[in-house]
């Protein structure tokens, strides 16, 4: 099969979050798999131009008033033979720092026009190479131009026989913009309505893909369920229930190569099921590099995340309402937090940092230490509003950091609770987020460990024998392809 992947992002040239991942990743699996797969995202500027090989010749992009010419570059993924990932050069729109924006400008004005540039210019590099898909697979609300575009302009001659399948990482984001915007799209005012663009009289980017694609995707089970809800659904649900038969739920994979602890360059000694020792040594390690008492007996919890409210920070450290100072005062833990986001939590989290001698947090983002926190921590909390998908939960059961998660989106379909009376399951799930819920599920596992040490080992090794791979998901992906060829 001959699948396109249009992207924002793509590691490791350009990423801000998962999808970065799971686009590469999926790309590999289906690549090792036998599969012509071709990615294509923009050359922003951080991405060296001296390191990839450029195309000849121009390329001609219209969207919208005019046509841009554009160079193009490619390279091939690393850790592949063949897999090509294509990069659309153009100064104006990605000679810039930032992927969507930047600290200072969040959301870059004319994003609308950036990924127009992208979404036309990916039929177009089809035509410079001579190379049609038969599937044409866009990423999150930047590349959902390109399922419009199959749809309304380019469904005929080269790519009659594309289909469009569009991925919903993150309904959250959206791509929501003046309609003045609407021209650069490329489109006809008379595909207004009809493409889904139009949405309280703005342009919404998601919903056109959400009603244009030929199937939609999103990344678990249950976050397939939960956004077709008013409550998680963020305006689309009605959309998305209309579709319902059209919408799946794959769970994303986890790259066994890098999150794997009988072979992590990052930690301080590698473990199995087979021997566990490395796992105590790993625990020291991360007692001594966050500066806490260097104690075996005592349990660590670890997080790693983005500081948003997604994330459910103000459940743990908003100041007189979350939970955390109360945990570190009255239970026997260590805390490890690591990450970066609303400035407010940043300062809080220094402040109990200071205040707490069995807390610490590290501000910003370190690869090793998030190595380091998955394989020395004894717990590993992710209390997410919602969680699409989730990747580092899957981290966490393959090292043996048992997880303490609330039920939503991909940590309900990948987090079995623990029950008491027979020691099954692989972590502990809170059904309510709330800061006494997070309080006493943690307490929870906390008497679990202390009283129950047989089972806290016996979870360890059955999360760790857990199946994460990409080879599943990339399975699921090929039998919606090959239906979607069938019944269109």
């Amino acid at each position: 099969m001959r699948i396109l992947m249009v992207s924002a992002e793509a590691a490791p040239f350009a990423k801000t979050g998962g999808l970065a991942d799971a686009v590469s990743a999926l790309s590999i699996a289906l690549n090792k798999l036998g599969h012509d797969v071709r990615i294509v995202i923009p050359r922003y500027y951080k991405i060296n131009r001296d390191k990839l090989t450029k195309l000849e010749g121009p390329m001609g992009v219209y969207c919208g008033y005019s046509e841009e010419w554009t160079a193009v570059y490619t390279t091939t993924m690393p850790g592949t033979k063949d897999l090509p990932v294509y990069f659309i050069d153009h100064e104006n729109c990605y000679g810039r720092d930032g992927v969507y924006g930047t600290p200072f400008d969040p959301d870059f004005q004319d994003n609308p026009y950036r990924f127009s540039l992208l979404c036309h210019g990916a039929f177009q590099l089809c035509r410079k190479l001579g190379w049609y898909p038969d599937i044409i697979h866009a990423h999150d609300w930047s590349a959902a131009l390109a399922p419009v575009l199959l749809r309304f302009n380019e469904r005929h001659g080269e790519f009659a026989h594309t289909k469009s399948v569009f991925t919903i990482h993150n309904l959250g984001y959206q791509g929501w913009y003046s309609k003045h915007n609407y021209p650069v799209l490329g489109l006809d005012w008379q595909h207004y309505y009809s493409s889904g663009f139009e949405d309280y009289d703005q342009i919404n980017f998601l919903k056109a893909g959400l009603i244009s694609s030929d199937v939609l995707t999103t990344v678990s089970p249950t976050y397939a369920q939960e956004i077709q809800s008013a409550e998680n659904g963020f305006r689309m649900d009605g959309i998305l229930r209309q579709r319902s038969g059209d919408l799946f739920g794959i769970l994303n994979g986890v790259d066994m190569d890098v999150w794997n602890p009988s072979k992590d360059k990052y930690i301080e000694k590698t473990f199995s099921t087979r021997s566990m020792a490395g796992k105590a040594a790993n625990k020291k390690a991360l007692q001594e590099r966050m500066g806490l008492e260097v104690n075996p007996d005592i349990p660590v919890v670890g997080i790693v995340t983005r500081l948003a409210d997604q994330k459910g920070v103000a459940e743990l450290f908003a100041p007189t309402y979350g939970c955390a100072y109360r945990m570190c005062t009255d239970m026997k833990l260590q805390l490890v937090v690591l990450g970066s986001g609303e400035r407010w939590c940043e300062d809080e989290l220094r402040v109990l940092s200071s205040n707490l001698p069995n807390l610490r947090a590290y501000i910003g983002y370190d690869e090793s230490l998030s190595h380091l926190i998955e394989a020395g921590s004894d717990f590993f909390l992710m209390p997410s509003r919602y969680e699409p998908c989730g990747l580092n939960q899957m981290y966490s059961l393959l090292y043996g950091t048992l997880p303490i998660v609330h039920r939503t989106g991909g940590l309900a379909d990948t987090v079995q609770n623990y029950n008491e009376q027979t020691g099954e399951g692989n972590g502990f799930v809170l059904n309510h987020l709330t800061p006494s819920s997070i309080y006493d599920t943690v307490g929870w596992a906390m008497y679990a460990y202390y009283n129950k040490k047989d089972h806290i080992k016996a979870m360890q090794k059955r999360a760790m024998q857990s199946n994460f791979g990409w080879d599943v998901s990339a399975n699921k992906y090929l039998e919606i392809y090959e239906m979607i060829q069938k019944r269109f």
